[in-house]
């Protein structure tokens, strides 16, 4: 292929970035175990009297679920199979399917990309998990409205969809599970606009003024998922959240090509996300009678941490009522028969080749696998091939003009030395990300507006335009500084895919 202009070096700089990615993925395998060869990770689960019946909540209520799938396209399959998953799970458990309330914008089983028309999958060996399951809300249904009236039971509120909602009440257990990118303080939504920390909160706020449920948990996917709750979230809302991350990193994909182990040969795009395999197969053979939040939480901590090493993984998080995660997880996911009588032992985690094996994928990246799969595996001279390049290109050079773009906002408002410190700056530990939340929103619409849409990738950003809202800087002077840096507007961007050739 060949590439024309000055596009040669920002081309060449990605790919090379592509390279070293595939090159770390593909060096586990120097190590690696198969999965069944891993280590089981096992936490002692706090007991009750009689653990055939560990609670009598269950009876006095029902539970209901909101699953939440926040992006769309192939290159995101895995959010759309976690979401799939965990409703099979639940199903198998004995939650009611008119309690659960699918959010997807089911663009992946009929797929032209999908190897599998019909089906989806979440695990290498895995079978199809997306038969039987509810279309409540898909396309541009899925969104932050619907989603928020569908957690307040406010049907009047709902726009399109089956107008299924969380008709709970004060005996009741709720279980929200979201899968998808984020940003610092914000959550992806497949139709605009994003989910934004203080507005989840306002909504879960509200639920618990209704008085429409006894206690809820929340499980969340995302890059710097912490910042959602992180010094937000307040207690005795009687709401138990754990995240994939921390409030400043990135969570990962998993089951990705080039992993130990991979997807089927025919799949080129990650199958599930580290975290959310983790919480859902143990989920799969564990007794839930007798397994609390917090053993799950363990568990799926060392998984994700890759046994401690943090060698690839994230830190999964705890907040709000973390008191109640003695709960057992059947008063929230509901109990599978089959596992009455399941126990397994505790086994030392000292196997390196288990720790090596384990791996993953970074979220932002995961898109850029794909992408670079797509195309590599495209057979030469085809228009399959002259497409996959030009859309692995274009991506390249947008991630370039974002992270550019807002680099140059900062040093125009700063100054080069004092504007990447302001704009790296990560808050302590407890403490909201930003102070106006209002001046944030803000600040992303005019930056989109000037420069163009930030992106999955871009929402990473959001940190930059926290800190210049903390640094006192306005929404007029910030627009003014974007429109100096992006002044083209109409070209905000330069395909590099204009040079391209196969």
């Amino acid at each position: 292929m060949g590439i024309s202009g000055n596009s040669k070096s920002a081309a060449a700089l990605w790919l090379v970035t592509v390279s070293l990615l595939l090159a770390s993925v593909a060096a586990v395998r120097t190590y690696g175990k198969s999965f069944e060869e891993q280590a089981r990770i096992e936490m002692p689960t706090e007991r009750v009297e009689d653990a055939s019946n560990p609670s009598d909540e269950a009876a006095k209520g029902t539970r209901w679920a909101v699953l939440i799938a926040g992006s769309r396209g192939y290159g995101n399959y895995r959010h759309q199979a976690d979401i799939c998953h965990a409703y099979q799970i639940l199903r198998k458990n004995g939650v009611a399917e008119e309690n659960i309330v699918v959010f997807m914008y089911n663009d992946i089983a009929d797929n032209y990309e999908n190897p599998r028309p019909g089906q989806i999958i979440n695990s290498p060996m895995g079978s199809d998990v997306y038969h039987g399951v509810p279309k409540d809300y898909t396309g541009t249904n899925v969104n932050v409205n619907n989603l928020f009236a569908a957690i307040l039971g406010d049907k009047s509120a709902i726009t399109g969809g089956s107008g299924k909602v969380v008709d709970s009440g004060p005996d009741d257990h709720i279980f929200i599970y979201y899968s998808d990118h984020g940003g610092p303080g914000v959550l992806g939504m497949p139709s605009p606009p994003n989910l934004y920390a203080p507005d989840l909160i306002s909504t879960l706020q509200k639920k618990y003024d209704l008085g429409t449920y006894k206690k809820m948990v929340i499980y969340l996917e995302a890059c710097e998922s912490g910042s959602i709750f992180e010094g937000i979230l307040p207690e005795g809302l009687n709401i138990y959240v754990t995240t994939a991350s921390n409030a400043e990193e990135s969570s990962w994909g998993y089951y990705c090509p080039g992993m130990i182990p991979s997807p089927p040969e025919e799949f080129y795009t990650c199958l599930g996300d580290l975290y959310s395999v983790a919480w859902m197969e143990d989920s799969e053979i564990k007794n839930l009678k007798r397994e609390t939040l917090k053993d799950q939480y363990e568990i799926v901590k060392k998984r994700t941490s890759n046994h401690d090493t943090y060698r690839t993984g994230s830190h999964v998080m705890e907040y709000g009522d973390v008191k109640n995660h003695i709960d057992h997880l059947a008063l929230y996911l509901g109990f599978d028969p089959s596992n009455e009588n399941v126990t397994f032992p505790a086994i030392p985690d000292n196997n390196l080749n288990a720790v090596l094996s384990s791996v993953g994928v970074q979220q932002r990246d995961a898109d850029m696998l794909h992408l670079w799969h797509k195309f590599s595996r495209a057979a030469e001279g085809s228009a399959r091939k002259m497409e996959a390049g030009k859309e692995l290109l274009d991506t390249m050079a947008l991630r370039v003009h974002i992270d550019e773009s807002v680099k140059m906002i900062g040093e125009v408002l700063f100054g080069a030395e004092r504007g990447s410190a302001i704009l790296e700056h990560v808050v302590a530990p407890g403490q909201a990300l930003v102070d106006d939340w209002d001046c944030l929103k803000a600040m992303v619409r005019a930056f989109e507006s000037r420069c163009g849409f930030l992106t999955q990738y871009g929402m990473k950003h959001t940190r930059a335009f926290a800190n210049m809202c903390n640094a006192g800087v306005g929404v007029l002077r910030f627009s003014e500084a974007a429109a100096e840096v992006c002044a083209t507007t109409s070209g905000v961007w330069q395909p590099l895919s204009s040079g391209f050739s196969a």
